[in-house]
């Protein structure tokens, strides 16, 4: 059982290394176990420099989310603002995926893509939850201009 547990989290842990916590709020109290709650991330594009996005979203406790057996809700919310220059780190793809971590044990995951608006000179980030199965249809979208550094 214990093997089964340390495979899991060694699994996970890959995920979660992309992503610094900020901050977090209780949302519901439990008896047993962490309280339920609003996470706030922070994490750098890898491959744009000067980007970072702030991703916030619930986070199940009880005691099935302390031992990360719970899924997490599907809602989240994103901004990713320019704090440095700008440059690009190779050739940039719609659709390429920024950011990615499980939501449930096996079958949830929340992802962070990135789009490029040649037309609008603009990247677009789009946050969603996805399952093996069935999806879910709540999203949230950001965009930044891509516009010189004033040093």
């Amino acid at each position: 059982m214990l093997k089964s547990v340390l495979a899991v989290a060694a699994l996970a842990l890959p995920m979660l290394a992309g992503a610094e916590e900020i901050g977090r709020v209780s949302t519901v109290f439990k008896m047993v176990g962490p309280n339920d709650r609003i996470v706030v991330e922070a994490f750098d594009d890898p491959k744009v420099e000067g980007v970072t996005c702030y991703l916030s979203r619930a986070k199940t406790g009880g005691l099935k989310g302390g031992l990360g057996l719970a899924e997490d809700r599907a809602e989240a919310s994103i901004a990713c603002r320019q704090v440095g220059p700008i440059s690009f780190k190779g050739e940039l793809r719609d659709g390429d995926e920024v950011f990615k971590e499980r939501t449930s044990l096996v079958f949830k995951t929340m992802q962070v893509v990135r789009f490029l608006d040649k037309k609008r000179n603009t990247l677009v980030y789009l946050v969603y939850s996805d399952r093996l199965i069935e999806g879910s249809p709540q999203n949230a979208v950001t965009a930044i201009p891509i516009l010189p550094w004033a040093q």
